[in-house]
């Protein structure tokens, strides 16, 4: 009886420092932003369990999802530019989030056969190189920001899956048709900043 006391004691004391470190988070303005940033991985596993099951109304509510997530994105950026909130985590961070988002559902569409698998196959390589880019540049103390142009290749991104989600006919259009063509104008983007990327990064570790 007391050790099930101890549990329970030490399970309540643990919930309640969690409890009380979420609550100092949210009512620090400045945390907002990166908040936001994190509520994109954490819908992921919501995001993939919805297009196991396949059906047109959970496309469209998966869909809907990936839209609100992608207002996050666009409203974490404004917060911390109009509040003064940006800090070297958040643009770290905030690009990290797109891509566990994004390529994540991507993996779900080449399971679901509606996205070439060699397609997405190097946008992942290109992400994940990126990524990498990032973190040496990170430990030589420089921050790679994301470029405009990588901003509108998110975009297309973005519109392709949400396409390619929806899949069936949709307000008169064909959403797949749709998702493919927006897909091949992502990954025309995603090459060419994984150059922009590369090029950078090695002119900055070279300049040392």
């Amino acid at each position: 009886m007391a050790q099930n006391n101890s549990l329970l004691d030490l399970i309540t004391k643990t919930f309640s420092s969690s409890v009380t470190r979420i609550g100092s988070v949210l009512r620090e303005p400045s945390n907002l932003p990166n908040l936001l940033t994190c509520s994109r991985i954490f819908i992921v596993p919501l995001i993939i369990l919805l297009l196991y099951f396949d059906t047109r109304w959970l496309n469209l509510l998966t869909a809907i999802l990936v839209v609100l997530a992608a207002i996050t994105d666009g409203l974490d950026g404004y917060m911390a530019r109009k509040y003064n909130f940006e800090s070297n985590l958040g643009k770290l961070l905030d690009p990290v989030a797109d891509k566990i988002l994004l390529l994540s559902t991507m993996v779900m569409l080449v399971y679901l056969q509606r996205a070439p698998a060699w397609l997405i196959c190097l946008i992942l390589c290109r992400e994940t190189a990126v990524t990498g880019l990032r973190s040496i540049a990170a430990e030589k103390g420089k921050v790679i920001a994301a470029s405009a142009m990588a901003k509108y290749k998110t975009i297309f991104q973005i519109v392709a899956v949400v396409a390619l989600i929806i899949h069936y006919p949709f307000l008169g259009a064909d959403a797949h048709a749709v998702g493919i063509f927006f897909l091949w104008i992502a990954f025309l983007y995603t090459m060419w900043t994984g150059y922009s990327y590369f090029k950078e990064t090695f002119a900055l570790l070279m300049s040392e």
